[in-house]
């Protein structure tokens, strides 16, 4: 490390010549003989086809949140100009000039209109400016000079479908001619998630297939057919056709169903949108030669065939030739520094610049995510164990039952608050041999203190607070500036926490400027193994968070 007593400033550490990217895998592998292990699990070997039945049945279809949208609050008015009249519809029919003429005619049986003094007029099956021009023609027709017409749909009538297949609720449901297929689905409840096609949709009229819908259509482009529905039409939900399950690194971890038997690669990219940073893909499935467990390259994967049953799982399986690490604390320079993946901690901080009468180079500590979550796994482990041991220990008489209950009280209050504690992940790298020239990782957090002046005095004191510190006064002597111990202490498990993050007995180290005292509290049970478990858990809660848990 640099010791400057002017400011300077590092910006960043060249990576070496001599780092190449690890091979890319430009063609596919086979893997054989690799033990099978779950979906998630990292393994590559052939799954059981009973069991890749159940894995592809456990994912939500693609389009499970369709229904979701409320399309049933939605009835459309019928009125568009694409709309076709028919019979039980009305029509307002105004003229005026040669003839004063202003009407609601309804559309009868037959289709038709009647225009006083006119006669019928057939518009069954014409949109609006259709109608307004069949209407002006028999007018002027009669009444040639001088008049004015107007016509406008006033209403349409009202129609029920019968909805039924692979729907959550089969039925007769109103609506509108011109509402979406959508609104009637929705009043079923939508598609049965289980077992109904979102791709083989079959509208109904007198036994006929009036028209096909795929849903897939709709929820990657928006487009839908709208048949103007009638009276009776049905529609008719299909069963689930052949399905592939995509999980891993995409956007839509969905079951996807297939219109034939299988697709390329190409479309379940687009299908599924996989995540940036997406390397490879893994394809398994059984074929007519036996099953197949097949990784490849993402650019390779487009023209490979997805068969009925495969499942294919993206990932991010390309190592970042760089690191990035962070730097908090005392010291000149950037806050983030890009390295190569062997990076080591001293060769960074020979590249950084401190002040020299500023920092406490010999009090660096480190933070890291996999020792954050190694502390958050111990911890919970050792709070589960407690559960375990001391919440199912039966009682022999009513008198231990009552001590038991109390001690239970204890334990899970203790438990739950104990697991609110967030870790620190922190790395003790300092020590009087000097600095650990550890490999970095990514995400790390490197610390560069102050040099410090003060002493803080924290858990079971009076007062809380932060001394200045002086020579000559030892821990009980801050203590005691503090108020003295709560009746909740135990004055024998004192702790120093350093600086550096290093946590120690006080009865073993002299005291630092810079420390802080951490009075940990005793544990409120007669029970001596209970306590002596409580308080491994208390040291082991303040290594990992620099927090005394009150009992």
């Amino acid at each position: 490390m640099t010791i400057l007593s002017t400011p300077a400033w590092s910006q960043s550490i060249s990576l070496p010549d001599n780092i190449l990217p690890e091979d890319s895998g430009e063609s596919s592998q086979q893997v054989q003989d690799t033990p099978r292990a779950d979906w998630r699990s990292g393994t590559y070997g052939p799954v059981p086809q009973g069991e890749r039945e159940t894995m592809i049945d456990g994912l939500p279809p693609f389009g499970a949140n369709l229904f979701t949208g409320g399309f049933r609050g939605a009835m459309g008015e019928g009125l568009n100009p694409a709309y076709q009249v028919k019979p039980g519809d009305q029509v307002t029919v105004r003229a005026w000039g040669a003839i004063e003429l202003d009407r609601a005619l309804p559309v009868d049986a037959q289709g038709n209109i009647f225009l006083p003094g006119i006669g019928p007029i057939n518009i069954e099956g014409q949109n609006s400016q259709q109608v307004d021009n069949a209407v002006r023609r028999a007018i002027t027709a009669v009444y040639s000079d001088s008049v004015e017409v107007y016509t406008n749909l006033q209403g349409v009538q009202p129609v029920a479908l019968f909805v039924t297949g692979n729907v959550e609720n089969p039925g007769r449901y109103a609506g509108t001619p011109n509402d979406s297929l959508l609104y009637f689905l929705d009043q079923a409840g939508g598609i049965d998630q289980d077992l109904g096609s979102y791709r083989q949709i079959h509208i109904k009229r007198n036994n006929e297939t009036i028209a096909n819908v795929d849903l897939y259509d709709f929820l990657l482009s928006g487009s839908i057919p709208r048949p103007q529905f009638r009276d009776g039409d049905t529609i008719v939900v299909q069963e689930r056709g052949p399905a592939i399950a995509v999980t891993g690194d995409v956007h839509r971890e969905h079951r996807y169903e297939l219109l034939g038997n299988q697709l390329n690669g190409a479309e379940i990219l687009n299908l599924a949108r996989t995540q940036s940073g997406v390397s490879h893909v893994l394809l398994r499935g059984n074929r007519d030669d036996g099953p197949i467990a097949n990784y490849f390259p993402i650019d390779l994967f487009a023209e490979q065939t997805v068969r009925s049953g495969d499942e294919v799982m993206f990932s991010a399986d390309k190592r970042n030739e760089t690191i990035v690490v962070e730097v908090e604390g005392s010291y000149y320079g950037p806050s983030r520094y890009a390295l190569p993946r062997d990076a080591r901690l001293n060769e960074l901080l020979d590249a950084i610049a401190v002040p020299e009468t500023m920092t406490a180079v010999q009090s660096i500590s480190l933070q890291r995510e996999s020792v954050r979550k190694q502390q958050e796994q111990s911890l919970e482990d050792s709070l589960r164990r407690l559960e375990t041991t001391y919440l199912s220990a039966p009682s022999s008489t009513n008198e231990e039952a009552k001590v038991r209950a109390q001690e239970a009280e204890l334990i899970q209050d203790f438990v739950n608050r104990a697991r609110e504690l967030e870790p620190s992940g922190r790395l003790v790298v300092a020590s009087r041999n000097g600095i650990a020239d550890i490999r970095l990782q990514d995400g790390d957090v490197i610390t560069i203190p102050e040099i410090s002046d003060s002493v803080l005095i924290s858990g079971e004191v009076v007062v809380p607070q932060a001394a200045v510190y002086q020579p000559g006064m030892n821990v009980m002597d801050y203590i005691q500036s503090a108020g003295g111990f709560t009746n909740r202490a135990d004055d024998d498990q004192i702790l120093l926490v350093r600086q550096n993050g290093a946590v120690i007995n006080a009865s073993t180290s002299a005291l630092r400027p810079g420390d802080e005292i951490l009075v940990m509290p005793a544990a409120p049970t007669h029970n001596l193994q209970l306590a002596s478990t409580l308080t491994q858990i208390l040291f082991q809660i303040a290594v990992a968070t620099r927090v005394a848990v009150d009992l």
